[in-house]
């Protein structure tokens, strides 16, 4: 059997991890492909070095083990359409689609209320932070709230336009959301889906993945037998914030995190292999017949860091605003993109 597995955000902790338990875990002697995703060729050359790196390691598959890599920027609608051109010109289906989109536009820490919330509640301020600074009103060059495509519009179209000429040629089609456990009701404003108001875009942004994935399942199956699940990779050591955080803090914020999993937190996974766990159930052991696609699964982790996973239900408030929402902007970008799909073969066959 050859499997295909497409991996956003590849580059990431969570994207790695991904691909390290797909060798893993994907029968050893099964074809398998990875595509990774990153906006730049070097990070892509990076990632599948690492990948390789692990296989030759660890996994030993006996199977033949493939890659290929798309250059994609999810806050960028022509490059979103230059991927899939690119997708279906090198690839007759795709089986597993990991969509792993998390881009915030952080600041900064307050670290004064950093340190209030970690002294009043360890646990709480290190599962539901306030104190991470993102700025707001930030736009894409598409005039779209960044946070907002790149996390969910982006991949959302991404996915509508695989839909018909890969994924449904697959026997078993897998469309995987990442979306968080900081994604509460509260964070999102139905007045502002493009969260351009909102000082908490990043979690606005996954509580829009989880109205979205609710809101698109069931239509995803009946037109193109795609089967998608929502999941969340609990907290876990992230790439994406080292920046604002020095080695004192950065292993202070461990700690805490060790401190939160002893006094019960069952979401602090502090490893990205523990935390891909989620992801890999719905891929590859998930079955609506008995894993309900209304739910979410998440990866947790007892206090000794041994893995399972926990399911929780989804408040569903709004999913049919955020669906017609949606839709409406795809047709609105369908017609804008129109001409420039013949723009873009073209460039391709000329390059």
């Amino acid at each position: 059997m050859h499997l295909s597995a497409l991996i956003t955000g590849t580059n990431s902790n969570l994207g790695l991890n991904i691909a390290y338990r797909l060798l893993e875990e994907v029968p050893t002697g099964d074809k398998l492909t990875i595509i990774v995703t990153s906006r730049t060729l070097p990070k892509a050359r990076e990632a599948i070095d690492k990948i390789k790196e692990y296989n030759e390691k660890h996994a030993h598959r006996e199977g033949i083990l493939s890659f290929d890599y798309i250059l994609v920027d999810f806050s960028n609608m022509v490059s979103i359409l230059g991927a899939v051109y690119e997708l279906k010109k090198s690839h007759e289906k795709i089986d597993y689609l990991f969509i792993n989109a998390a881009q915030g536009v952080y600041a900064g820490i307050d670290w004064i209320q950093a340190t209030k919330e970690v002294l009043a509640n360890p646990v709480k301020a290190s599962t539901f932070p306030t104190y991470k600074i993102q700025r707001v009103g930030v736009k894409s060059r598409d005039g779209l709230g960044l946070v907002f495509q790149a996390n969910v519009f982006g991949p959302y179209y991404f996915v509508q336009q695989l839909a018909e000429p890969l994924l449904s040629k697959s026997p078993s089609p897998k469309v995987v959301w990442i979306s968080s456990i900081m994604s509460k009701p509260s964070y999102l404003s139905f007045a502002d889906l493009q969260l351009l108001q909102s000082d908490i875009s990043y979690e606005g942004s996954k509580r829009l993945v989880d109205l979205l994935h609710l809101a698109t399942y069931k239509d995803l199956h009946t037109k193109y037998g795609i089967t998608q699940y929502l999941t969340h990779p609990g907290i876990f050591t992230s790439f994406s914030f080292f920046q604002y955080l020095n080695p004192f803090t950065f292993y202070g914020m461990l700690l805490m995190f060790y401190v939160a999993r002893l006094f019960g937190s069952p979401w602090h996974n502090i490893s990205g292999w523990t935390a891909a766990n989620a992801p890999l159930f719905a891929c590859l052991k998930a079955h609506p017949a008995h894993d309900s696609q209304e739910k979410k699964y998440g990866s947790a982790c007892s206090y000794n860091g041994k893995e399972y996973l926990k399911v929780t239900d989804v408040d569903p408030s709004g999913k049919a605003d955020v669906a017609k929402y949606f839709q409406d902007l795809k047709l609105q970008w369908d017609d804008r993109l129109k001409d420039q799909i013949s723009d873009t073969r073209k460039i391709y066959a000329d390059s």
